[in-house]
């Protein structure tokens, strides 16, 4: 049973600069898997390479044995992405772009409306029924995000701060749709920079630093006895600056 997704030396450059450098993860079947790494880490980058949108220098990825760049058709009908800063159309209402990206998803059209009908309503979308996606708020293109995500059925989720803007509502929803994703046997990566959000959804993580994976495995074994944030701060060596502030705030 090939992994769900596997990065083998994933490299990316920019002005000469190395985002990424010779980055290599492995997320098994059926995983609840997060990633964490600060900012400028590379995990979008890496996101972005392993699902097809960025094109790597050096190094293959592979979803459930399929190689991303040499069969991208077969790969990429097997994910479902909410990358971050999701470009959408923005001239049609929530349900039209549903129905739009499921017909071309290869959804017959019955198919596209009952799905797009659905994940309206379990995200709570359907007051917006005439609201064009230029006038979504951030929270808002999150979840049609997601949903767009869902829409055509992938064994695989990969998702770049899903979290980001959505109220507290709307968030344990998404959250049970996510959990019950992977109890039916699908997998997902989650990005996210909020340490007790993938302590609290994720059985396995990788923290990803200066464009590489410093650990990986499961969750419990890279907290050590102790939480992901002792444990993170620990592993990329960060310079704390607790308590610190501008001279001039204090009185």
């Amino acid at each position: 049973m090939p992994p769900a997704l596997e990065l083998n030396g994933l490299c990316k450059h920019f002005g000469g600069k190395a985002a990424v450098d010779g980055l290599t993860l492995t997320v098994p079947q059926g995983s609840f898997f997060g990633l964490v790494g600060p900012n400028g880490a590379g995990k979008t980058t890496s996101i972005s390479m392993a699902v097809g949108l960025l094109r790597p220098d050096g190094g293959s990825a592979r979803i459930f044995g399929i190689d991303v760049w040499a069969d991208p058709i077969r790969s990429r009908a097997r994910v479902g992405v909410l990358p971050d800063g999701l470009a959408l159309p923005e001239q049609l209402t929530g349900r039209e772009l549903l129905t739009y990206l499921g017909r071309l998803r290869g959804l017959d059209q019955a198919t596209a409306a009952l799905r797009a009908a659905e994940l309206l309503d379990i995200l709570d979308l359907v007051a917006a029924e005439r609201t064009l996606v230029i006038d979504y708020s951030t929270g808002m293109r999150k979840k049609i995000g997601l949903a767009t995500a869902l829409l055509h059925g992938p064994r695989l989720l990969v998702l770049d701060e899903p979290f980001e803007a959505v109220d507290p509502v709307s968030a344990l929803t998404i959250r049970g749709m996510l959990r019950h994703f992977v109890a039916g046997g699908g997998s997902v990566v989650l990005s996210s920079h909020v340490m007790a959000l993938v302590e609290q959804l994720c059985d396995h993580v990788a923290v990803i630093d200066k464009g590489r994976v410093a650990i990986s495995g499961p969750l419990a074994d890279i907290q050590a006895g102790g939480s992901l944030e002792d444990r993170f701060v620990e592993l990329v060596g960060a310079d704390l600056q607790a308590g610190r502030a501008p001279s001039w705030l204090a009185s």
